[in-house]
């Protein structure tokens, strides 16, 4: 009976540095706040975030980010620039180093604005916080998806790599919305 106990809190104990490093250093779980990524993710959705993903790489365009914004908060943005670039968006139109990219996850938001109204007020990368001519080396210019509701880089500038926490990877709750995010 002793050495069952005992065996019982060995893999009890286990279990618990196990789930404990892979919370802490691989993945975390997230919940959406607020309309900032609408539509691609709602408010109160449920994402498991890598970790590992930037620890052995770095962000990517459209890369959906979990970072500290704050001491006591975590934003969830999409990358859009990337260091050594220059951004700037006109007429609904992203332009990295003055070339158009499509962005496929606003296509039905910018469309249904019609041709009186822009989904995503122009910008440049000059006008932002810092005066700046491209992102620099260290950082990452993020946008949410609700261009209109968003508080982003064109309200605090360029995200500085140190501050990102992951990559979300999948969205797991509610059931209706389990999806991988790319």
């Amino acid at each position: 009976m002793k050495k069952q106990i005992i065996d019982w809190v060995k893999a009890l104990t286990v279990a618990a540095l196990l789930a404990i490093f892979v919370r802490f250093f691989l993945f975390t779980p997230v919940i959406v706040e607020g309309p900032s990524m609408l539509p691609n993710l709602h408010n109160g959705d449920h994402l498991i975030v890598s970790k590992l993903n930037y620890s052995i790489g770095s962000p990517h365009r459209f890369d959906i980010i979990v970072f500290h914004a704050t001491e006591e908060r975590d934003y969830i943005k999409r990358v859009i620039g990337l260091p050594g670039e220059h951004v700037a968006v006109e007429d609904d139109q992203l332009l990295i180093d003055g070339e158009p990219v499509e962005e496929p996850f606003l296509e039905s938001e910018v469309a249904s604005m019609g041709d009186n109204m822009n989904y995503t007020r122009d910008f440049t990368l000059e006008q932002l916080e810092g005066n700046l001519e491209e992102v620099p080396e260290d950082s990452v210019l993020v946008l949410g998806d609700n261009r209109q509701n968003s508080t982003d880089s064109r309200a605090f500038g360029m995200l500085s790599l140190d501050k990102v926490v992951g990559e979300a990877v999948i969205s797991y709750w509610p059931p209706g919305r389990i999806q991988w995010l790319d």
